[in-house]
């Protein structure tokens, strides 16, 4: 109603030209803050139709649970692979599938973690964005106050101060650096370890399932079971540039097929052998597990965890589907064929302990007329799943440009429908090249499982530490509650972790390894980037210093409209003056343009653009900062330049009318929102202006009339406050010479800027810098590229930081 109100006097307002009041859907944004992330008390796509939960049930399906659904395929034959001792081990080990199944992937992914989403979008990226929207985390100090006024960014509003831990909470995040900088590490860690981990699911996923031709073609030896996968893996990352995430619905029926059919193998297998094997679903069995193996049966909890490996893909892909499908699918769908499944090989294996049967557990229980069926169709569904956990890398690389952690790369979105579907070429080529390594190397599954474990372990760890995080700050949920969660979750994930680690030397350090490296990338990406923003942030160039420049006698100026591009938000770049200097020569309308992300999935494109004119206003000089969710799509160059302008326009016509509107902003002072600060802040040494003085062109003019308190008063004063004939033609005439110079031309400006450690740093800075850094940038993707600048319209500028 408040912002309905304000459009409408902006409607009696009289001013000239030709635009139109920018599309603003109040509805929609309304229905915005109640889709957008919820506690674990609600659901974060709303209420749902019985009909499409179902429909998204049946998706899902094919996207996310090819992995889980595939699990059966390996965890048997890797837990016992020395043998069974003992009939009732296999009740044991059962018995710890059944629990760990439900607690981590059931209660914990399915039941609590989905509704630790940050708009739809989930894993330890998603839980690291939502608690940096509650919680000035961030290590790049580019936070805005108008931030906060995007629709999908703070849904639950700020802590309350009666709630002292969640306060606390925030303070101590905000207050102490070290605790921002585990935080972050945690959470690259996470990521780091998920792109491992994408790296070993295909190798042991496909391997299992063609290990099974060795029941009808036993000749084959180890090396051409290697080297058939190695074929199939091939293939299967060759054709992800055709965009397969696109029919990732159509798996859909493969996958229900499998479940379908495992889950009566499972049936038959449990009648036929054993029906005693349900009294595994008594714990008693797990305590007399391990009172029988001791040691033994601690390590062997690192393979059982691979019962329930491809629920953080889950999690990550949440933001296709809606919670309440996931949980009526997994209930009811793949809860009951995973575990029939587990329990008619248990059932084969009372019957079965010899050693010959256990390598292949899976396949031998089959019976022998549906082997053909079974086996393609689990090789197909272990490629559904190895499309899911690349799907899921792509996404988490694409995450990480956003948070300036990883070098540039090309990044291709497959879908015009579906803007979560990615392409990366380098991460593809990264991941096939590492999957046939690994395959390769390992030979077995056994190894491969190994290093599977620990990714899965640690992700698992990680995973609750920010929930609990995400808990105390964000749901605020009763502490015994919180209290419950921690201990029961992190305890019995430690003892995982801690027989994953036990065999550190047999498979885990390989994940580790490659995890230390793209920790390195990331960390030495990231430390780069932000020193370079604090530098430019204390050397931002004064308003006078600016006006100084804009009005030197031997300045000259040229048609068109010059796109300066910056990742300040807050003043004028020191590459500024420095073209100055070198090319005393300016365009006739110059904008200064900071692509921003906000830790949300969306911004949409009202609420994209925050201008602010630079005195001397006659200069036509603006600054711009054009912000995007990390799910967003960067626009060619033409589009993002005609969108720019079109909301430039509006802004040029919004501040007159606010600037005619000033006496009712002295007079009523209690009208202007919270997060509109007028006066100047120093940025460290310079004299940068502090971001919050700029205003999207909707807000710098409805945001009077936004409160309904005492309205009909307000609108009264502002009706008077018309403008004369002059004013509107002064509006008009800036507004053609926009449109005028867009159409003599529009060159971007990029600065060129090397990085160089300061010649008194210690030896690591200098190596990190001058070595590592320079080598990642001058081998990713340029600027322009990412922009989809046209190379004949660029200009670049260089210069030479020393941090």
């Amino acid at each position: 109603m408040a912002l309905a109100s304000a459009r409408s006097s902006l409607e009696i307002v009289p001013y000239s030209g030709d635009l139109e009041e920018p599309p603003v859907d109040v509805k929609r944004q309304d229905s915005l803050f109640r889709d957008a992330t919820r506690p674990a008390h609600a659901g974060h796509h709303g209420q749902d139709s019985w009909l499409r939960t179902l429909r998204l049930g049946f998706q899902c399906v094919g996207i996310l649970y090819a992995d889980l659904g595939t699990s059966p395929l390996y965890v048997y034959s890797n837990t016992f692979k020395y043998g069974i001792r003992h009939e009732d081990d296999v009740l044991g080990v059962l018995s710890l599938i059944i629990y760990s199944f439900l607690l981590f992937a059931m209660v914990k992914i399915v039941f609590i973690a989905l509704h630790a989403n940050d708009d739809g979008d989930g894993g330890t990226f998603a839980l690291y964005s939502l608690i940096s929207r509650y919680a000035k985390v961030a290590l790049i100090p580019n936070q805005q106050a108008e931030d906060e006024l995007v629709s999908r960014y703070n849904n639950y509003g700020k802590p309350s101060a009666t709630l002292r831990r969640a306060q606390w909470m925030k303070n101590l995040l905000e207050a102490s650096k070290p605790a921002k900088l585990l935080l972050f590490f945690l959470t690259i860690f996470a990521t780091a370890l998920a792109i491992s981990d994408c790296m070993l699911t295909p190798p042991i996923s496909v391997l299992s399932a063609v290990n099974g031709l060795r029941l009808r073609a036993p000749h084959l030896t180890t090396d051409q079971i290697v080297w058939i996968t190695v074929a199939i893996l091939v293939a299967f990352f060759a054709v992800q540039h055709l965009g397969t995430d696109k029919i990732g619905y159509t798996f859909a029926p493969v996958v229900v097929v499998w479940l379908l059919l495992i889950s009566g193998i499972g049936i038959y297998n449990l009648i036929k052998y054993d029906i005693g094997t349900l009294r595994a679903f008594n714990p008693k069995y797990i305590i007399d597990y391990f009172r029988r193996n001791k040691k033994k049966g601690w390590v062997s909890l690192g393979e059982i965890l691979l019962c329930f490996t491809g629920t953080e893909a889950l999690y990550a892909d949440l933001g296709y589907f809606s919670i309440k499908s996931i949980q009526l699918s997994f209930s009811f769908g793949l809860l009951p064929s995973v575990l029939l499944t587990y329990i008619g090989q248990a059932a084969y294996l009372r019957k079965h302990m010899d050693m010959q049967y256990i390598p292949n557990a899976f396949f031998n229980s089959i019976p022998s007329p549906l082997f053909w069926p079974t086996f393609v169709l689990g090789l197909t569904t272990s490629v559904i799943g190895s499309q899911a956990m690349v799907s899921c890398a792509f996404a988490t690389m694409s995450h990480l440009q956003t948070l300036s952690c990883f070098p540039r790369v090309k990044i291709l979105h497959t879908s015009r429908r579906y803007s979560g579907q990615l392409y990366i070429p380098e991460v593809n080529f990264f991941l096939c090249l590492a999957s046939c390594i690994v395959t390769i190397s390992f030979r077995t599954t056994g190894f491969i499982a190994k290093a599977h474990e620990i990714c899965v372990a640690l992700v698992m760890v990680i995973t609750t530490l920010l929930m609990t995080i995400v808990m105390l700050l964000v749901w605020k949920v009763n502490i015994w509650w919180i209290v419950v969660f921690f201990a029961v979750f992190f305890s019995t994930e430690s003892i995982y972790l801690s027989a994953v680690l036990y065999q550190f030397t047999k498979g885990p350090y390989f994940p580790l390894a490659m995890s230390a490296v793209l920790m390195v990338i990331m960390i030495v990406w990231h430390y780069v980037h932000v020193k370079r923003y604090k530098y430019e942030l204390q050397h931002t160039v004064s308003p006078s210093e600016v006006k100084q420049l804009l009005e030197r006698h031997d300045l000259k100026k040229v048609p068109g409209l010059g796109l300066f591009y910056t990742e300040l938000v807050q003043g004028i770049p020191p590459i500024f003056p420095h073209l100055i200097d070198k090319i005393p020569t300016v365009h006739s309308v110059i904008v200064f343009i900071s692509v921003k992300h906000l830790p949300v999935p969306h911004v949409d494109v009202s609420e994209r653009f925050l201008f602010r004119q630079v005195e001397p206003k006659e200069s036509m000089v603006f600054r711009c900062v054009a912000r995007y969710g990390y799910r967003d799509t960067l626009e060619m160059a033409n589009e993002f330049v005609a969108t720019l302008v079109e909301y430039l326009q509006y802004y040029v016509r919004d501040l007159s009318l606010y600037c005619t509107a000033e006496p009712l902003k002295t007079s009523y002072p209690s009208i202007r929102m919270d997060s509109f600060r007028w006066e100047k802040k120093p940025s460290g040494h310079g004299h940068g202006i502090h971001a919050e003085e700029m205003l999207t062109p909707i807000q710098s003019f409805s945001e009077l009339t936004m409160h309904q308190v005492g309205m009909s008063s307000r609108l009264a004063q502002f009706q008077t406050a018309k403008m004369n004939l002059e004013e509107m033609l002064k509006i008009e005439e800036d507004q053609k010479v926009i449109q005028r110079e867009v159409d003599n031309g529009v060159v971007y400006i990029l600065g060129e800027t090397e990085v160089v450690a300061k010649p008194h740093s210690n030896l690591l800075k200098k190596i990190a810098v001058n070595y590592i850094f320079n080598f990642l940038r001058k081998n990713s993707r340029k600027g322009e590229k990412m922009l989809s600048i046209p190379r004949g319209q660029l200009l670049k500028v260089g210069i030479t930081y020393e941090i």
